[in-house]
């Protein structure tokens, strides 16, 4: 290992290969190719932009993983890796948008020459970054290999964070609270949503302190008025305006670790509809926040939440959370468990989850949001320190 480029120690990365193997173990499987950017980067320690093109992690059941990817990206694996420069491998730009070849060709010699031609592979199908053509040449050239769909094995691996990488959550949850108080202190009518966005960003990246800012798996989400029906609308050019909510989804970064943080800023005098609709919102955190605890399941916290909504006669539906840590866009959940009131994943210390509960309504939004971890015993822990609100400003 090359401690020089490493963000974790020698036995932080000893304990994820670890438990990844376990998984491999427990699905039989020889080997996996892990196409995910979050679970590269978790594995060896890789961070670059360079996920639009095909790159990937092979872990076999010995040895150290692989990293494979574009050539001159190679060079940024060298950089930040903590593997041998043996164990990392650059295929040529002549494969790169070609017609007439595909990187998985490269990736199946490689794959034979570790003899992996007849294995049994685990591929992350459901995956923004593994496409149908990649999945299609790598059946054509590997025949005798047997594909098995792998998708979020090593994501689950990643759910129970490390005292290391909870420090790192911590540094960007330090960042989310600056960021936030940023975004409120500048809204005022007139200003323009693209300026703030802006000053978003510049208080997102120049972090706190030594703790510099990444940037972060999502774009500053900063709707307002009708637009804040929507979970999802970025930013505009349009001046902010007396009389309109804007909720702001936003995350600081630190090293790829995040800490989700949302709150919202009404312009003049709320609706009385919009402050009964705060009331409940903020009770149904606390409900649950005290049933997020070691032994509970996910579906508990949906369920205290919902319970609280339903009696304040607050229609809600979709989930309420998901965990966070290490992300790269364009999504800063980890993909595995849900905070929902199906979801039964049993809570347990060192998960991290953005909890979620935000209500979109006929015409406003209100999203009032922690990053949570679950502690070995007691409610959660809200990681950031923001008053839990709704902010008004006359």
């Amino acid at each position: 290992m090359a401690p020089q480029n490493a963000p974790f120690s020698p036995a932080e990365y000893a304990r994820r290969i670890a438990l990844t193997r376990a998984a491999m173990a427990r699905a039989g499987v020889d080997a996996v190719f892990v196409t995910d950017p979050s679970n590269q980067a978790w594995l060896t320690g890789y961070d670059g932009w360079s996920f639009y093109v095909h790159q990937g992690v092979i872990l076999t059941m010995d040895g150290e993983p692989r990293w494979w990817g574009r050539y001159m990206d190679s060079l940024g694996a060298l950089r930040t890796c903590w593997i041998a420069p043996g164990s990392i491998h650059g295929y040529a730009d002549s494969y790169v948008q070609s017609t007439v070849r595909h990187p998985m060709q490269d990736l199946a010699r490689i794959l034979r020459d570790l003899g992996l031609e007849k294995a049994r592979i685990g591929v992350e199908m459901e995956n923004y970054y593994y496409s149908a053509k990649a999945h299609a040449t790598l059946l054509e050239e590997l025949p005798g290999a047997t594909f098995v769909d792998s998708t979020a094995l090593v994501n689950w691996q990643r759910l129970i964070k490390s005292d290391e990488e909870i420090t790192f959550i911590r540094k960007a949850a330090s960042i989310s609270e600056k960021v936030i108080r940023t975004a409120i202190e500048e809204s005022r009518p007139g200003l323009r949503k693209n300026e703030l966005v802006a000053e978003i960003y510049h208080a997102a990246l120049t972090g706190v302190g030594d703790d510099w800012g990444d940037y972060p798996a999502i774009v500053p989400l900063t709707p307002s008025g009708v637009d804040a029906t929507a979970a999802h609308l970025t930013w505009n050019g349009a001046p902010m305006k007396s009389g309109e909510a804007t909720f702001f989804e936003l995350s600081g970064c630190y090293r790829r670790y995040h800490a989700p943080l949302c709150r919202t800023v009404y312009l003049g005098t709320p609706p009385d509809e919009m402050r009964r609709a705060e009331a409940a919102q903020i009770e149904g955190i606390e409900a649950g926040l005290a049933a997020a605890k070691a032994g509970n399941r996910t579906c508990d916290i949906a369920n205290a939440f919902m319970a609280v909504l339903k009696k304040h006669g607050i229609h809600r539906e979709g989930r309420m959370g998901y965990p966070v840590g290490l992300s790269y866009p364009p999504d800063w959940g980890e993909r595995t468990a849900s905070i929902r009131t199906e979801d039964e994943t049993v809570l347990q210390p060192g998960m991290v989850f953005h909890f979620m509960p935000a209500l979109w309504m006929e015409s406003w939004g209100l999203e009032t949001t922690e990053t949570i971890l679950i502690g070995e015993s007691g409610p959660a822990q809200a990681l950031c320190n923001v008053e839990r609100k709704l902010f008004i400003k006359d």
